[in-house]
C-alpha cells in the first residue's frame, strides 16, 4: 500500500463518510446517553466485517487486523456532543437541543472511514489495530470509563493515536499539526462552591447574612490566585461560569451556588490552587459570617505526548500528506488551552495527539469550537480517515519486530 494508492481509496469512500457525519451530526447526543449514534456505528462496523463490542457505559471497541503477529495500535473517536441549541445556516442541522460544535461528529466518522480502509488491507497489518468509539469527552468521564472497563487490554494496547479538529484554523483544510512532545492539552477540574448564609427580607439586610456579598468577594478573590501567587511560567486559566441564587428581587437569599472551571499544565500547580480555591472560599465567606464548601466533580490529567511518536507521526504523515499539510507544533506552536479527556489514555501507553485544520475564517469558518453557529470543512474527512488508517499501519510495521515478528 502506497500513500497514493491510500488517498485514493480514501478519497473513493467521500460520499459516505459525508453521509455518516450528517447522520451523526443530526442525531448529535451527549454524554454517555448516545442511543442512536451507538446503534448507528455499531451497525456500520458489522456491515464493514467486524464485531464491535460494548467497551463500558457505552462505548464500542472493534479490531482490524491480528492476522499477523505484532503490537497493538489505538486510534480514538469520540461520539459525544454538547447540549447546545444549534443556530448555524446547514442543510442538516440538529435539532433535538443537542450539537456536535466540538466536531466528534467529524471524529468519529474518519475512524469509520479509517476502519473501512483498515479491512480493505487488513491482510498487511502487522499487528493489529484496536479502534476506540467513545462517549462522554465533553463531560471528561468517557476515556477513563472505558478503561476501567478493559479497553488497553486484550489486546494489550501499545501505542494509541488521537485527531481533533479545529475550526477557524489559518491553515489549508486538512492540514495536520503533530503535537509538540510534552503536554499538549492541560489538566481540567470542574467545581462547584456553595456559600451559605441566612436569608431575610431585601428591606432589613442586618437580621440575616447575604450569602450574594460573600459569593462576589470570593469570585474576585480565587482571580487573585493567578494574578499574585503563580510564577510566570505556571500557566493556568481559573474561570466561574455560572452563580445562581435567590427567586426575588425584595429577598436575601439562603444560598448561592457559583460553577466554573480550572485548567492547568502539571499536576503540582493544579494541587496548589485547589488547596487555595478551598481555603480562599471558606477564609472570604467567614470573613462575611457566611460558610462556603467547594467539591470538585469531573475532570482529567494534562495529555501526555510520547516523544518518540510524535516523530514518527510526523514522519508518516509527511509521507502521506506532504510536507505543506503535515506540520509539528514545535515549528507551528498551536495557542490552545481546551482539556481532553484522552488524557487517561496518554497516562497509561505512549500516545499522541493530533490537530486537523477544519476550516478557515476567510471562507466563511468563522465561529469557534463549542459555539452555536460553529461549522467545518467536510473536505477534510477523506484526509482524517486515511491519515488515522496511514498512521497506524506504518507504526505497527515499523515496530513489529520489538515483539518478535
Amino acid at each position: 500500500m502506497t500513500p497514493k494508492q491510500l488517498l485514493e481509496e480514501a478519497d473513493a469512500l467521500r460520499e459516505s463518510l459525508i453521509a455518516s457525519r450528517r447522520y451523526l451530526h443530526t442525531h448529535a447526543e451527549t454524554g454517555f446517553d448516545l442511543t442512536d449514534t451507538l446503534a448507528y456505528v455499531k451497525k456500520e462496523l458489522a456491515d464493514m466485517g467486524y464485531e464491535p463490542a460494548l467497551c463500558g457505559k457505552s462505548g464500542l471497541v472493534a479490531l482490524a487486523g491480528g492476522k499477523k503477529k505484532g503490537p497493538v495500535f489505538l486510534i480514538r473517536g469520540d461520539m459525544d456532543a454538547l447540549p447546545i441549541r444549534e443556530q448555524a445556516e446547514i442543510d442538516f442541522p440538529s435539532t433535538n437541543g443537542c450539537m456536535h460544535a466540538c466536531g466528534h461528529d467529524l471524529h468519529t466518522a474518519m475512524v469509520l472511514g479509517a476502519a473501512r480502509l483498515l479491512k480493505q488491507h487488513e491482510d498487511e497489518i502487522q499487528g493489529t489495530v484496536k479502534l476506540m468509539f467513545q462517549p462522554a469527552e465533553e463531560i471528561f468521564e468517557g476515556a477513563r470509563d472505558m478503561i476501567r472497563a478493559g479497553l488497553l487490554k486484550n489486546p494489550d494496547v501499545d501505542a494509541a493515536l488521537m485527531i481533533h479538529v479545529i475550526a477557524g484554523m489559518p491553515y489549508t483544510p486538512g492540514t495536520i499539526i503533530v503535537s509538540a512532545p510534552g503536554i499538549s492539552a492541560p489538566a481540567a477540574d470542574y467545581f462547584t462552591i456553595t456559600v451559605h448564609g441566612k436569608g431575610c427580607h431585601g428591606s432589613m439586610p442586618g437580621t440575616g447574612i447575604d450569602p450574594l456579598n460573600a459569593a462576589a468577594h470570593i469570585l474576585i478573590a480565587l482571580q487573585g490566585i493567578h494574578a499574585r501567587e503563580l510564577a510566570v511560567e505556571d500557566r493556568a486559566v481559573l474561570t466561574i461560569g455560572t452563580m445562581n441564587a435567590g427567586t426575588a428581587p425584595n429577598v436575601i437569599p439562603d444560598t448561592v451556588t457559583m460553577e466554573g472551571s480550572l485548567r492547568t499544565f502539571d499536576e503540582q500547580t493544579r494541587a496548589f490552587i485547589k488547596e487555595r480555591m478551598v481555603q480562599i472560599s471558606e477564609g472570604t465567606a467567614a470573613s462575611f459570617r457566611a460558610t462556603a464548601t467547594v467539591s470538585f466533580g469531573s475532570g482529567c490529567p494534562a495529555l501526555e505526548n510520547d516523544r518518540q511518536l510524535c516523530l514518527c507521526a510526523e514522519s508518516y504523515l509527511r509521507e502521506l500528506l506532504g510536507k505543506e499539510k503535515a506540520l509539528s507544533a514545535t515549528q507551528y506552536p498551536m495557542k490552545a488551552s481546551g482539556s481532553e479527556d484522552f488524557a487517561y489514555v496518554s497516562q497509561k501507553v505512549p500516545s499522541v495527539m493530533l490537530a486537523m485544520a477544519a476550516g478557515q475564517q476567510e471562507k466563511g469558518y468563522c465561529y469557534p469550537q463549542h459555539h452555536p453557529m460553529v461549522t467545518f470543512d467536510e473536505e477534510i474527512l477523506t484526509g482524517g480517515s486515511a491519515a488515522y488508517a496511514y498512521v497506524a499501519m506504518q507504526w505497527l510495521a515499523g515496530h513489529s519486530r520489538v515483539t518478535g515478528e
